[in-house]
């Protein structure tokens, strides 16, 4: 008598993974419900904090605006409005052959009630009219023949202006030299010379850095400024005799 095997029931391969993707599923929402969950707890028992912080930031950005709105901005106006007066006296003095000391002088410590420039500079500083009249306030000083002052503006000078801060720089260098400190001046020259590549100030105050290396002794750095002024700017000003100078640093060299 032939004898057989009980057959299992065997399940469907299609409806076992069918079971498999519902189970992993529900698994997964179960997880982000807990996650969710967890988070809700989370942000009510730091309610507080988050809404002291919201509250914080917000206070902060409000104050920011009401103190550039009712600060700053008025500031800037009354220190714009002050800087016209001086400023034409030093403009006069600018062109002027005759008066230019008197002129400065009238720019720097004003007249009749008004600021001058170094008032502004030191009232307003913060503002552009006040850090222009820095730079305006070293110049004159420089013209007038206080370069301690002179050094003092225009190095507290700063814009984004990259000429007129190369200018500024370069100015300092002068005032360096006329008080007898030619590594200070140097230092400056090369400063300003290095602060952007162009044709006016990087050969002028090049050559200026030459000429002080020159006086310091230092011939070959003296020789190294004058090549770069003939070799990267040989259409300035400054190129036309600058064989001449290389020359002379070569041969003091020697």
């Amino acid at each position: 008598m032939a004898t057989y095997k009980k057959r299992g029931n065997k399940v469907k391969k299609g409806h076992q993974a069918s079971v498999e993707d519902q189970s992993t599923t529900a698994e997964v929402f179960n997880t982000l419900d807990e996650t969710a969950s967890r988070s809700e707890q989370w942000v009510e028992k730091n309610q507080k904090i988050i809404f002291s912080g919201l509250i914080a930031v917000a206070a902060i950005i409000l104050g920011f605006l009401a103190y550039n709105n009712y600060v700053v901005e008025p500031k800037e106006k009354v220190a714009a409005n002050e800087l016209a007066y001086p400023k034409r006296y030093f403009e006069q003095a600018q062109i002027s052959a005759v008066e230019s000391d008197s002129l400065f002088a009238l720019s720097l410590n004003g007249a009749d009630g008004k600021y001058g420039l170094v008032d502004i500079a030191d009232t307003y500083g913060s503002t552009k009219a006040g850090n222009l009249a820095k730079y305006m306030s070293g110049i004159a000083y420089l013209k007038t023949g206080d370069y301690e002052n002179a050094i003092k503006y225009l190095t507290d000078f700063s814009s984004d202006d990259e000429m007129l801060s190369a200018i500024a720089l370069g100015n300092v260098g002068d005032a360096f030299i006329e008080i007898n400190q030619p590594e200070d001046a140097l230092g400056y020259y090369l400063k300003a010379a290095n602060l952007r590549d162009n044709n006016f100030t990087t050969p002028f105050y090049l050559f200026k850095a030459g000429q002080t290396a020159m006086d310091l002794g230092e011939y070959s750095n003296a020789e190294k400024h004058f090549t770069r002024i003939k070799e990267e700017f040989s259409k300035s000003e400054e190129a036309k005799n600058i064989n001449i100078y290389i020359q002379r640093a070569q041969l003091a060299n020697k």
